[in-house]
């Protein structure tokens, strides 16, 4: 519940800074000056990239945490079977351990999206945050019924 709770709060200040930008923006767009107009238009530019990375991330998070929600119903959530350092990081080797029997279930069951969000979560227990990313995104593809491309 805290990760919720700082997520939404950085996203409310993140949008209010956007919304500040754009201000500048168009005050610099109003100045007439050429320079000026220049720096406004990237400054009037730049709360739109902004806002669409943090859509495209909040629907991302809302969906993976949909489906986790999901296969926790289902009784089928990965169990957390690694082994931990003193210091309380995931040993690598256990890492590499569930992410191998991860793998092999997905090649066995390529179009069930439980075995990629499994697949995901070792991803990320390993450490490799932009192939759990893609797994989590195949995983909720096929749970929507959207064609994966392979």
């Amino acid at each position: 519940m805290g990760g919720k709770i700082t997520y939404v709060f950085l996203a409310t200040v993140l949008v209010l800074v956007f919304g500040v930008v754009a201000m500048e923006g168009v005050l610099l767009l109003l100045t007439g000056e050429p320079a000026a107009m220049g720096m406004g238009a990237v400054a009037f530019l730049l709360p739109l990239v902004g806002g669409w990375f943090l859509w495209k991330n909040t629907r991302f998070a809302r969906r993976a945490n949909r489906l986790a929600a999901e296969l926790e119903a289902e009784g089928g959530l990965p169990v957390d079977e690694l082994k931990r350092t003193a210091g309380g990081r995931i040993d690598r080797d256990s890492a590499d351990e569930v992410f191998a029997r991860r793998k092999a279930e997905t090649e066995d069951s390529p179009e069930d999206w439980r075995c990629w969000f499994r697949l995901a979560v070792a991803y990320h227990d390993a450490r490799d945050t932009p192939r759990a990313r893609k797994a989590m995104q195949r995983a909720i593809a096929l749970h929507e019924g959207r064609p994966v491309s392979a």
